[in-house]
């Protein structure tokens, strides 16, 4: 079994370029962001206490991520290929991953660092909309409606995720910084870590990131 780790602050692309990796490359796309909010719009007992952190745009507490994270694993333990997109956060949780890969007779393969400037990532996180019925997400400016306010799939109510407004954007980065600055530098240490320009187009960047992928016999 291959390990990626996706890196980036919020609004990198994670996401999006994780997506579009998957699609390409056949890999096990496992977001920790869609997991918790699956289980918040569920009202599961984990989803609960998530939501409140969430709001507050803080890290929700490790042993809740690993979790859900470790149910995820479970359910795909046939696929030959992972890509994590928002788990590890601090060094703490790249233990406990690579404790719980331990387990599974793997590893942490190759880090991708999105990497993306912060009036960037603002001017990206402030734009998102998020539709209350099927959850599709649209960008004011990137990806827009065809009609304002409205889901081009479903025709549900766009909002904006409270987790999205400028206020808390600001204290996520603020806290996306602090936390992840050593995690960064202990997976160059390790040289498994592979920056990339993020503050490009969709394409371009998938594309240098599955010719990484193949450098590395990932693919």
């Amino acid at each position: 079994m291959k390990t990626v780790i996706f890196l980036g602050a919020p609004g990198s692309g994670k996401g999006t370029i994780a997506g579009s990796v998957k699609d390409a490359a056949g890999m096990v796309h496992i977001s920790t962001g869609d997991l918790l909010r699956n289980a918040v719009k569920n009202g599961t007992a984990v989803g609960v206490k998530a939501d409140e952190f969430m709001k507050r745009g803080e890290l929700v507490p490790d042993a809740v991520i690993l979790g859900v994270l470790e149910d995820r694993l479970d359910d795909a333990a046939a696929a030959d290929s992972f890509i994590m997109d928002g788990f590890p956060r601090t060094l703490e949780q790249a233990r406990m991953l690579d404790e719980s890969l331990g387990k599974r007779d793997s590893g942490v393969d190759l880090v991708v660092f999105l990497d993306a400037v912060r009036e960037v990532l603002i001017n990206r996180l402030t734009g998102r909309r998020t539709c209350r019925k099927c959850g599709a997400g649209f960008h004011l400016v990137n990806i827009p409606p065809k009609q304002e306010g409205v889901c081009d799939k479903c025709g549900g109510e766009l909002y904006q995720r409270p987790d999205d407004c400028e206020e808390t954007i600001a204290n996520r980065l603020d806290v996306y910084s602090q936390q992840t600055e050593s995690l960064i530098a202990h997976y160059e240490d390790k040289s498994i870590l592979v920056r990339i320009d993020s503050d490009r187009g969709v394409k371009i960047v998938t594309d240098d990131v599955l010719a990484v992928l193949k450098s590395k016999n990932i693919l």
